[in-house]
C-alpha cells in the first residue's frame, strides 16, 4: 500500500493508505491490548486477507452479549475480507479454562461438551456469515496427540512462567487448590494457533496469557507470531462479570424484549463503553446521545443492541413495550400463566425461593434467596423480603414479579 507522489516530490495519503487506516481502525475499536500494532500494520500492508482466530469453549449451552463483543469485531473484519477462524474447543472444554476462577474447575465429559456444542454454531451465525467462516474443532488435532506429544507440549513452558498468570498467582496466595490439568489449558489454546496458522487472535482480557502462549509457540515452530488482541469483559447489571451462573447474563438467543430490558438495567456510567463495544454507531452520534438525557441515551443503546440480534422491527416493538410497561406503569401483555407447581412430599405450599426457581424467575435457589432479601420480589404488588415465606396454593390467580421485567401469574393448582 503505497503513497501517491505530487509534482513537488512530497507525498499525500493515497487510496492504499486510507484502506490500511480503515482496517487498522476496525482492529483497534474497543480493544485493550494490541500486541504488536506495528506488526499488524506491516502484515495488513501486504494486502492479503488475515487469518483471524477466536476460540470458544462449549462449557455452557448459551452465548451471551459478552461473547458478542468479539463476534461483532469479527463481523467487521469479515466484511473487510479477512478470514475468520472459529475454534470450537471441544477438547479444551474438558480441561476448563481457569480464567477468572478462584476454585478448582470440574472436568466436563465429552458428552456434556457435545450437548453444549449443539447450538453454538447457530448462535454464532446470528452475527457472522457462516458460509465465509472457517469452523474447526480442536479435537481434530488433540485427539491424535499421543503421550509423547503431550509431554513435548508441556516442556514448552516452565512452571515459573505459568505462575506469572494472575489467576494462578492469586489462588496460590489464597491457598486455593490448583489442579495440574489446569496448567494444560494455556498450552492447548496456544497450540491451536500453530495448527491453524493464525495471523491474529482475539479474546477477552482474561485470555491474554493464553493468546501470548500461542504467539510463543508459533515462534518456536518457525511461524510468524500472531498479533494478540484483547477486548474488555462486560459486567452484568449487578456489577459482576457477566455469567449465566450469576444470573446476570443477556443471552444472544434471548427474546427481543429481554435483550432490551436487560440493557436498560445497566448503570448509566456503563453506557459509553457499551456503545463502543456493542454498537456500530459513529462516535459523533454516541457523543450526542450521551450529552442528552440518560434515559433517551440508554433506550437508544438498548434498541441498537436488540437490533443486532433481532432486527429493527423487533427492536422497535421491544422499545414500545418497555415504554408502556415502565414509563406508563402498564403491565406487559404477555405475562405467562402457570399453574401452581405440585409440591414434593406432603408439603402444602412451596417456599417462595423454590417457587421462583420452579417458575424460572430465578436461575437458582441462591439467586432467588438473594433477590428476595434485596426486596426484588413482589406478590400482587406487595414486596416480600422473607426468603422463608411459604407460598400457599392460590384459590385465584396471583401475580409474582421479580425485579422490573420478570412476571408470572400463578394459577390455582390443577386438579
Amino acid at each position: 500500500m503505497s503513497t501517491e507522489s505530487t509534482s513537488s516530490g512530497s507525498t499525500t495519503t493515497g487510496p492504499a493508505d486510507a484502506e490500511l487506516a480503515r482496517h487498522l481502525a476496525a482492529f483497534e475499536r474497543g480493544t485493550v491490548d494490541l500486541i504488536e500494532k506495528k506488526q499488524l500494520a506491516t502484515i495488513l500492508a501486504k494486502g492479503r486477507p488475515l487469518r483471524v482466530k477466536f476460540g470458544m469453549d462449549p462449557s455452557s449451552p448459551d452465548l451471551h452479549i459478552g461473547h458478542a463483543v468479539v463476534l461483532l469485531k469479527l463481523r467487521d473484519l469479515q466484511e473487510l475480507g479477512h478470514q475468520i477462524v472459529i475454534i470450537v474447543g471441544d477438547a479444551t472444554a474438558m480441561v476448563g479454562d481457569p480464567s477468572g476462577r478462584n476454585k478448582l474447575r470440574p472436568v466436563l465429559t465429552r458428552e456434556q461438551v457435545e450437548l453444549n456444542l449443539a447450538t453454538y454454531v447457530d448462535q454464532v451465525g446470528r452475527i457472522l456469515d457462516m458460509e465465509r467462516t472457517e469452523v474447526r474443532r480442536n479435537s481434530e488435532w488433540f485427539d491424535r496427540f499421543d503421550f509423547g506429544e503431550l509431554l513435548k507440549l508441556t516442556g514448552r513452558m516452565t512452571v515459573a512462567r505459568m505462575l506469572e498468570r494472575d489467576t494462578f498467582a492469586t489462588r496460590m496466595k489464597a491457598g486455593e487448590p490448583i489442579g495440574i490439568h489446569e496448567f494444560l489449558y494455556p498450552l492447548l489454546q496456544g497450540w491451536d494457533s500453530v495448527e491453524v496458522r493464525a495471523d491474529v487472535e482475539f479474546g477477552g482480557t482474561d485470555q491474554l496469557f493464553n493468546i501470548l502462549a500461542g504467539r510463543h509457540f508459533q515462534e518456536q515452530e518457525g511461524q510468524m507470531p500472531q498479533v494478540c488482541v484483547t477486548t474488555p469483559l462486560i459486567n452484568g447489571s449487578d456489577g459482576r462479570k457477566m455469567s449465566k451462573s450469576y444470573g446476570n447474563a443477556i443471552g444472544i438467543t434471548a427474546e427481543a424484549k429481554d435483550v432490551f430490558g436487560g440493557v436498560m438495567a445497566f448503570p448509566d456510567d456503563a453506557m459509553p463503553t457499551l456503545f463502543e463495544l456493542l454498537t456500530r454507531l459513529e462516535q459523533e452520534e454516541i457523543d450526542a446521545l450521551l450529552a442528552g438525557h440518560p434515559r433517551d441515551a440508554k433506550q437508544a443503546l438498548a434498541r441498537a443492541v436488540t437490533a443486532q440480534f433481532h432486527g429493527d422491527a423487533a427492536a422497535d416493538e421491544a422499545r414500545e413495550a418497555f415504554v408502556r410497561q415502565f414509563a406508563k406503569k402498564e403491565l406487559p401483555d404477555d405475562i405467562p400463566e402457570v399453574p401452581f407447581p405440585a409440591p414434593s412430599g406432603e408439603a402444602v405450599g412451596l417456599p417462595l425461593f423454590v417457587l421462583l426457581r420452579e417458575l424460572e424467575l430465578a436461575s437458582s435457589s441462591s439467586d432467588a434467596r438473594r433477590t428476595i432479601e434485596q426486596g426484588g420480589v413482589k406478590i400482587d404488588g406487595e414486596p416480600c423480603r422473607d426468603p422463608k415465606f411459604v407460598f400457599e396454593p392460590p384459590s385465584a390467580p396471583v401475580l409474582v414479579q421479580v425485579g422490573k421485567r420478570r412476571f408470572a401469574r400463578v394459577l390455582p393448582r390443577e386438579a
